[in-house]
């Protein structure tokens, strides 16, 4: 993995997507999920522990859905509507014993409207948002259910001594994460932290398709990626993430696999909106988006990156057709620049906190060294903060105006683009400012949250896919980012790993490989 440390595997993972990749999607099952199965096509939202959901026709703000009958946790408990309750409210409900506010970040942010569930019978529950929002079923794939059974026996074992609640919650929670259960098709076996996870099949799970073949997996965290490229040329690992982009031909030389495809995964800088921040301009912010020659990126990761137009392709969809056309243009960036006032002898000076490794940012000291170059020529003086990358990620829900931005104007965290809410809404809506979701930068208006709110508020998909493209478009023509990148994907197997489906998508499904 890219991840410096092993992903939390509590049930709601941090390191960003990587998590949900590795200790997430493995371990565990939401009550929806993506399809993983298919490389020629796009990833779509189909049954998980829930085999069907409806809005109610006359109060959209609630849902029912069905459960799916006969699943087990690892533990040998029950999956049921009492479980659902327990999971919503272990993130939701500070009043509830099982609360976990180190779990709140990584899940409230990504389903912020969910506000309740309620036990209708032991395979039915009624889901409650604040407003209504035909994005909850999707968000959902963020909310992974843990066992309640097997956290109440590690509750049991905290000391007596310990009385606070909140303390013997912390204690029950990190004895589960030592210990985990979920209903996913692994189990885990092993874990030591920084070092390693184990997991082995789990060859009860609910879905025959999913029922892994392979027997063990071993997940290790390497941040660096030449550091990963050797563990892989040397036997020492059969699979990695991210290869360093000049080994490619090595690899390839030595019998390895590279899988890559296209995904819904932007790489951009995110700018700040803040009192002062030089990106107030909107003839700065386009001027940056010109002036990036994204091909010359593209040889630079030998090929392993898609040019980006907006937040998602030509064609797409939401696409909606921008007036502004982001592509490479230097002259055009420094004629915006000299009428926003800046020239070489006067150049703006912007500062960006980055990471050197992490979960989607594929190769980012590098890329981001690349971009500062290219954006010399049009009158940009650009400086790095460079920092760990489960902190940037921390820091990305505090926003620009946080302390933890440490004078910096822009923050590079790439994000996944297959969720209306994920691609657009929380970065541009005044509701989702921090620390409500990932709005850092603070950019928003009204006619933003009127597009925003028909979106949530269309329940017909193509309706509602005509909303996200007027949304989109809007979005591109006032450029809260610079697009630089979206990401393939690429990672190296052993050729002796079969069944491999690179999906289009963040994820990718583990269960369903073999292995020679």
């Amino acid at each position: 993995m890219t991840a410096g440390d092993i992903p939390r595997t509590l049930g709601q993972p941090d390191q960003g997507f990587e998590g949900n990749r590795f200790t997430g999607i493995p371990m565990y099952d939401a009550l929806t999920q993506w399809d993983l199965s298919k490389a020629d096509a796009p990833s779509v939202l189909i049954p998980g522990l829930a085999l069907s959901w409806a809005v109610d026709a006359k109060d959209k703000t609630k849902w029912v859905f069905k459960l799916r009958p006969g699943v087990k946790f690892h533990d040998g408990s029950a999956f049921n509507a009492d479980a659902v309750v327990w999971n919503v409210r272990k993130v939701l409900d500070k009043e509830a014993p099982q609360f976990d506010a180190s779990q709140v970040g990584v899940t409230a942010s990504r389903m912020p409207t969910l506000k309740s569930a309620r036990k209708i019978d032991d395979l039915t529950v009624e889901l409650t948002t604040g407003e209504p929002d035909s994005f909850l079923p999707i968000n959902l794939t963020n909310l992974f259910m843990a066992s309640p059974a097997h956290w109440e026996a590690k509750l049991k074992a905290v000391p007596a001594s310990v009385t606070d609640t909140a303390e013997r919650s912390k204690q029950a929670w990190a004895a589960f994460a030592a210990d985990a259960s979920g209903t996913g098709p692994f189990h885990m076996t092993r874990f030591v932290p920084r070092e390693r996870l184990e997991v082995a099949a789990n060859k009860a799970y609910w879905d025959p398709k999913r029922t892994p073949k392979i027997d063990k997996v071993v997940m290790v965290p390497m941040p660096e990626a030449n550091a990963r490229t050797a563990a892989l040329l040397s036997g020492q690992v059969d699979w990695i993430e991210a290869p360093a982009p000049d080994a490619m031909d090595q690899i390839k030389q030595r019998g390895f696999k590279i899988y890559t495809n296209a995904q819904p995964h932007v790489w951009p800088w995110q700018l700040s909106f803040a009192e002062g921040s030089p990106w107030l301009d909107k003839r700065v912010r386009q001027a940056a988006n010109l002036c990036v020659d994204r091909e010359g990126l593209k040889q630079m990761l030998g090929g392993n990156m898609a040019v980006p137009k907006g937040t998602v392709a030509p064609g797409h969809p939401w696409w909606g057709n921008p007036g502004f056309d982001i592509k490479y243009d230097v002259k055009a960036a420094q004629a915006l620049m000299t009428q926003a006032g800046f020239s070489a002898a006067k150049p703006v000076k912007v500062k960006v906190q980055i990471s050197a490794s992490g979960s989607g940012q594929m190769q980012p000291l590098p890329m981001n060294e690349f971009v500062q170059q290219s954006l010399k020529a049009c009158y940009f003086d650009v400086q790095f903060d460079v920092i760990e990358w489960n902190t940037l990620f921390t820091n990305w829900r505090k926003g620009a105006k946080d302390p933890s931005a440490n004078g910096t104007n822009a923050i590079n965290v790439s994000f996944a683009a297959m969720d209306p809410f994920f691609a657009m809404v929380r970065f541009v809506s005044t509701k989702t400012f921090p620390p409500v979701s990932n709005n850092w930068g603070y950019f928003g208006n009204a006619e933003i949250d009127k597009l925003v709110s028909d979106a949530r508020t269309t329940f017909d998909d193509k309706a509602r896919d005509g909303a996200l493209a007027k949304l989109h478009a809007r979005i591109v023509d006032e450029a809260p980012f610079v697009w630089i990148a979206h990401d393939v994907g690429p990672r190296a197997m052993s050729a002796k790993v079969k069944n491999v489906v690179q999906p289009r998508s963040w994820f990718i499904d583990i269960a369903t490989m073999t292995l020679d």
